[in-house]
Order: structure tokens, then sequence, then C-alpha cells
């Protein structure tokens, strides 16, 4: 009987066809049509892999999995599984770290971008048949050259952000758990900075930082307060580090100037949400930071390749196991 793959989140046959070819040989490959905890539950009964991409997969389908050795995660964020109970089952979960470091960078910085210069607002209204040119711009706009930058969560996607800014000449202040050794900080040109520092003397702050207990609704009304009423706000990281209604508040207020935001607190985003509304200085993107062509079949392969070494009994590189 052939081992089953089975891709939790609901998948377009577009994407269905370029993934075939890649299943590893003597497998099957299924995905997911619908959505919710429910129908997880029953797709993945009989499965022996799973990968997940953007769904949650919370305990409840975990458990409903007895076959289950290997939840792979699709990119690098955890905080959508429940990893206490599949270390609790013994179901190993993996993630491809620095797999989506530059895609994701250069995401953050073309969504920095975006938001200093009104290129969302002028697009928009250009597409509605309206000329708003020089005086005519939600607010002021400003070039990202020899600009202060912080970023918050220094991994992969942050540091590859540094190297893309060592070319606008900016100044990088940079704040996570542990600080870098002092050659890595001359090779990035970064400095380590409090958050505060980073929050007051920022003229932009790139969020690149896992969602855990200690960023849940790190960015909030204070924080924004300490930031400069020029400053912009990009988040490419994950739902839940900011408070989203202290988002809106600073945004209307012009507290801060602008903001760029690829992810939610609730996702796909309800079309109810206030963030939808008429805010002219918010850049909003469906969580496709890291979608990008160049480097879908390398993770895909890596992802199988992981797959297949847990098949056969054998151990998968200590980098990509979470569990």
């Amino acid at each position: 009987m052939s081992e089953k793959i089975i891709l939790l989140d609901k998948t377009a046959q577009e994407r269905v066809d370029e993934i075939m070819p890649h299943v590893p040989a003597g497998m099957t490959f299924v995905h997911g049509i619908s959505e919710g905890t429910e129908y997880l539950k029953e797709i993945i009964r009989d499965a022996d892999f799973a990968i997940a991409g953007q769904v949650a997969v919370p305990g409840e389908v975990l458990r409903a999995a007895p076959r289950l050795k290997l939840l792979h995660k699709s990119g690098v964020g955890i905080d959508n599984i429940d990893i206490d109970t599949a270390r609790e089952l013994g179901i190993i979960v993996a993630r491809t770290p620095g797999s989506n470091a530059v895609p994701v960078a250069e995401f953050a910085l073309g969504s920095a971008i975006a938001a200093l210069r009104g290129l969302a607002y002028g697009n928009a209204n250009l597409k509605n048949g309206e000329w708003r040119g020089p005086g005519k711009l939600p607010n002021k706009t400003f070039v990202l050259s020899g600009k202060t930058v912080g970023i918050i969560g220094f991994g992969a996607i942050g540091q590859a952000f540094a190297k893309l800014l060592q070319g606008f000449g900016c100044t990088v202040l940079y704040n996570q758990r542990s600080r870098l050794a002092p050659d890595r900080e001359r090779e990035l040109r970064a400095r380590y900075a409090s958050l505060d520092e980073i929050l007051e003397g920022s003229d932009l702050v790139s969020l690149n930082c896992p969602l855990t207990s200690e960023t849940a609704n790190l960015i909030d009304r204070a924080s924004f307060l300490k930031m400069k009423r020029s400053a912009v706000l990009v988040n490419v990281a994950r739902g839940g580090i900011v408070v989203e209604d202290d988002l809106i508040w600073a945004l209307q207020n012009r507290i801060i100037a602008a903001a760029a935001i690829d992810v939610f607190e609730q996702e796909p985003l309800p079309p109810t949400s206030p963030l939808l509304g008429p805010i002219d200085n918010l850049v909003l993107t469906p969580h496709i930071a890291a979608i990008a062509a160049d480097t879908f079949v390398p993770n895909l392969q890596r992802m199988f390749r992981n797959i297949q070494l847990v098949s056969k009994g054998d151990p998968i590189p200590d980098g990509d196991r979470v569990v």
C-alpha cells in the first residue's frame, strides 16, 4: 500500500499540476478542496505525511491522524501548528528555514517603497479615472535612500533585508533576542538597538519576527506614539504582532505616515474588516510575500526529500526539524 501525502491547504488545480511531477515515486498525493477544521480532520485521517502552508493545524486535527508521521510546514512560521500536541503524539514537525528569505526581504523592500511613495494610492485612483498628481496625495512622500530602518526580528529574512538596504545607504538598526557577533554586524552594516530605540529613531520599521508569546501585540498604540510622524511600518511577518485596531487609529490620525501590511490576525481577511475601509495611507496585500516562482520547485523538492527520509526511517536535517 503506497504512503499518502496530503496538502492540507485548499489548492487550485493549476498549482496541483505544478506539484505532481515532483511527488516521490510510489507515493500518493492529494490536496484540500475545502476548508474548516472538520474537513481537515476528515482528509488527514489516512495520511502518512501532511504539508501545511497558511492553513492552521490545531491539536484536534492532529489527533484525527493516527498514521501521520510528519507534518511539514511549507515555509517557516509554525505559529499556526499545535506543536505541543504534535510532540505528545510523536509526530515530526519540519519546516524550510531560509527558503523564503530573499522573496520576503524583496517584498518588504517593495512594500516599503510603495508605502513611502504612495504607489498603491496612485494606482487605485488612476484606475478609477482620477489623476492625483503633486499636492493631491494623502500625505508627504519620502525616498528610502539614506533613511534609518529598524528591523525587528533579525533571522534569515531580516538579514536578507539588511543586505538589500545597503544599496540605499540606509542606517540599519536591528533587534532580536540575542545580539549578532561583531563581525556579522559589520558585514551587514547593522547596529543592535533596543525596541524603543528602533521605534523612536526609525523612518521605516520592518517586522520580520515570528509570532510568539513575546511578540504578540508587540506593536500597539503606545508603540505608535513613540514613532516619528513621518515613519512607515511594514509587516511581512505575522498577523497578531500588530494590534490592528491601534494601527487603524494611528493611520487615520496620522500618528505615523503610512503602513504596508501583508499578514493579518484573521486570514483570509474578512470583507467586513475595517482595514479594507477608506484608509488612504495603508497598503494591503493578501499574505503573498513568500510566493515566488523562482523558489517554488526548490522548496517543494526539499519538503519531499524530508518526507522520503522519514519514510525510510532516516533523520531529516536538524535545521529543518522543529519537533
